[in-house]
């Protein structure tokens, strides 16, 4: 079988925005490792090679010609992107499936997020002109709920089959009239890779006598931030000492957040452009009476897992969290997550995980102080916390949940969404 991804987000940097990266690029090359032909197509970087082979996966770098005109990522000139993808796209897959197809191979499709819905339909509609389409899988899978007002939900569940990233996600998209299939977001094995031992040491030896806790996410409401900071200032009334590390987006809200910390006589620094293990390190160095470091870049893998293990908690709170990969890859490495109640359905509250169910500051205070009156217990919790992520392990997601249910991504166009049915 070939198996085509189709996503704005994808491995370049340029194309990094955040867990639909990671979704995407762990998904094409879990499959490719499996020996599945794999293709993803995502919006690249504009200065790579329009194509580009590793092994069983081919990467299609799209809409380069309109990326020159807009350095800044993947979404900025969004819009016009996601017409030029929608457009160009499925005819240059076509013209790719063809000759596969007319040697009696099968092929797979699975889009990703609201960007991609009209490319599936522009698919759907040349595969059934080509008399092609009971030859192709068509998945389509939502990661949030951005967009949503502006998907065709009949044409599109007629078109593919509908999938999303939790249970949580799959009764959101039932307000939508929508019943979606799980398939949950997986890791791949190098995120239980654990940090050097150099660079672990450091970080401890460093806040040996600091409550190192860390946040990494999006500058959004929906995230909790300012839940963040109330924890961060209450911890410091109670003498525990904290220090936080976050690292945000680009949003404007960030700046909001900010000043709310300064408000409740927080002090701030910012760190700009640490690059790697040893530059996140530096960024750390002389912080002194600092509550809150800011790192105002992009922060890899290597020096997430420093921190998600070294941190004596991991902010993963959130109001709204469709799955909650920051949660799953702290607990790959052994870290102490602290989540939300909504899309993380890998967390079970006291086994894996602290799970806050309010956005009462207290609520951490009352779990995490409890906890560290017992280290016995917390070191049975972060080992529980590794053992659910191996888990989910995209190779074991791909043979668990999509390879067994390929018999009913065959039946297209049998999905009707709710609403029309009633």
């Amino acid at each position: 079988m070939r198996i085509h991804v189709l996503s704005f987000e994808g491995p370049d940097g340029y194309a990094c925005a955040g867990g639909i990266a990671s979704r995407v690029t762990g998904l094409a090359e879990s499959l490719a490792a499996l020996s599945f032909d794999t293709h993803l197509w995502f919006i690249g970087d504009p200065s790579l090679a329009g194509h580009e082979t590793r092994g069983n996966l081919t990467l299609h770098r799209w809409c380069q010609w309109i990326s020159r005109f807009h350095p800044a990522g993947v979404y900025d000139g969004e819009e016009g992107k996601r017409i030029d993808y929608a457009a160009s796209v499925p005819p240059f897959l076509i013209e790719e499936l063809l000759p596969h197809l007319r040697r009696s191979g099968d092929a797979s499709v699975m889009a990703e997020e609201w960007q991609t819905a009209d490319a599936v339909l522009h698919l759907d509609w040349l595969l059934r002109r080509a008399g092609l389409r009971s030859r192709v899988n068509i998945l389509w899978n939502a990661n949030n709920t951005f967009g949503f007002d502006r998907i065709d939900w009949g044409r599109l569940a007629s078109a593919s089959t509908i999938t999303t990233v939790s249970r949580y996600m799959k009764h959101r998209m039932r307000e939508w009239g929508v019943e979606a299939l799980v398939i949950p977001n997986g890791l791949t094995a190098d995120a239980f890779i654990s940090p050097a031992p150099r660079a672990a040491a450091e970080l401890n030896r460093r806040f040996a006598d600091r409550l190192l806790l860390a946040k990494v996410a999006r500058w959004d409401p929906e995230k909790r931030w300012v839940m963040a900071i109330e924890i961060v200032a209450r911890l410091k009334q109670e003498g525990w000492r904290p220090l936080l590390v976050a690292r945000g987006g680009v949003e404007p809200y960030g700046r909001e957040v900010l000043a709310t910390a300064e408000a409740a006589g927080l002090q701030v620094v910012q760190r700009q452009n640490p690059q790697g293990v040893s530059g996140v390190l530096e960024a750390l160095s002389e912080v002194h009476g600092a509550d809150i470091v800011v790192l105002n870049s992009h922060v890899g893998p290597d020096s997430r897992r420093m921190l998600f293990q070294g941190a004596a908690a991991v902010l993963a709170n959130s109001a709204h969290e469709p799955f909650g990969l920051v949660g799953l890859e702290t607990m790959a490495v052994g870290g102490l997550a602290c989540t939300g109640c909504s899309g993380e359905d890998y967390a079970m509250p006291g086994r894996n995980a602290l799970v806050l169910q309010t956005a009462d500051p207290d609520e951490f205070l009352a779990q995490f102080g409890r906890l560290r009156a017992n280290p016995n217990r917390e070191s049975a919790i972060r080992k529980a916390a590794r053992m659910t992520a191996k888990q989910y392990l995209w190779p074991d997601i791909i043979e668990r949940d999509i390879l067994p249910r390929i018999p009913l991504f065959n039946r297209q166009s049998t999905q009707t969404p709710l609403a029309a049915a009633s």
